[in-house]
């Protein structure tokens, strides 16, 4: 995916950098594969704020991918690329033999007439669905089950990718895209390739209304209040609370850096191997 930059003859374009949307190929999405979708507007069923930053926004409707890869065995022909406004990934239109169609996340370099297909004895070729167990060691994977048959949680959003390492007692060790290495069971199933849109990151909106269609509303900086309005609010000029060195919290008090939320005692840390943020050895 090529990003498409602008001159600069307004304030606007000058920084604005937006995507080409070269590898789109079908504009409209299949009536059979969406539904509707509810926005709160960050209220709670009382009609209170509980969500800050969220309003507004253009109409979405929601496409069903398969993060499950329910068909397996059955080969299915990719028969467009499409744009998902509810994630960063692209999403490619598959047509199975039977005339099944289904959404699957769009890996980097699928094309409009290839071939994907899903099962323990497929080839792990790009766009194809395997258990751990039967992927080469060293590919790179994305769409990865953390639970047989849940469906695929990890590596999903646009550009990810996960490493497989190794295999050792009934796991397969992934190298997560964070750097983290996690032990998943074998029977898990992930997708061969990187996804797409791989340019995402560098997306520049340019002007603070696009993020108003996207449903994003103004963040204010807790700095920049008053004292009543936030802890950090206050003082003379730009300074750490009121005028005194203060450690950057939220609005209810709560430690913003360096203060840990993980649960000390989660089930899942026997599967880490290795965090993403190790210690340094002196």
């Amino acid at each position: 995916m090529a990003l498409k930059n602008y001159r600069p003859l307004t304030p606007t374009l000058r920084f604005k950098s937006l995507p080409s949307f070269d590898e789109i190929t079908k504009w409209r999405p299949t009536k059979s594969l969406i539904e509707p979708k509810k926005k709160s507007g960050g209220r709670n069923n009382f009609g209170r704020l509980t969500s800050r930053h969220i309003g507004g926004g253009h109409k979405q409707k929601y496409r069903k991918v398969d993060f499950v890869r329910r068909k397996r065995g059955v080969v299915a022909e990719v028969v467009g690329i499409e744009y998902d406004p509810n994630r960063s990934a692209r999403i490619a239109l598959i047509k199975y033999s039977d005339g099944e169609l289904s959404y699957i996340l769009a890996p980097d370099g699928l094309r409009v007439g290839s071939t994907v297909a899903a099962g323990d004895d497929v080839a792990p070729d790009l766009g194809n669905a395997l258990p751990l167990r039967a992927i080469p060691l060293g590919t790179n994977i994305h769409n990865i089950e953390l639970t047989p048959g849940r469906g695929g949680q990890v590596a999903r959003s646009a550009g990810q990718q996960a490493t497989l390492s190794n295999l050792e007692g009934g796991y397969a060790l992934v190298k997560m895209p964070s750097g983290e290495i996690r032990r998943i069971h074998e029977h898990c199933f992930a997708t061969i390739g990187q996804v797409g849109n791989v340019d995402h990151m560098n997306v520049s909106s340019g002007k603070a209304g696009r993020s108003r269609w996207r449903g994003r509303r103004p963040h204010v900086r807790g700095m920049a209040m008053n004292p009543i309005d936030h802890p950090m609010g206050g003082g003379q000029g730009k300074s750490k609370g009121g005028g005194g060195r203060h450690h950057p919290v939220s609005p209810w008090g709560q430690l913003a850096k360096g203060f840990k939320t993980r649960s000390k005692h989660k089930p899942s840390d026997r599967f880490i191997l290795e965090r993403r943020k190790s210690k340094k050895k002196s």
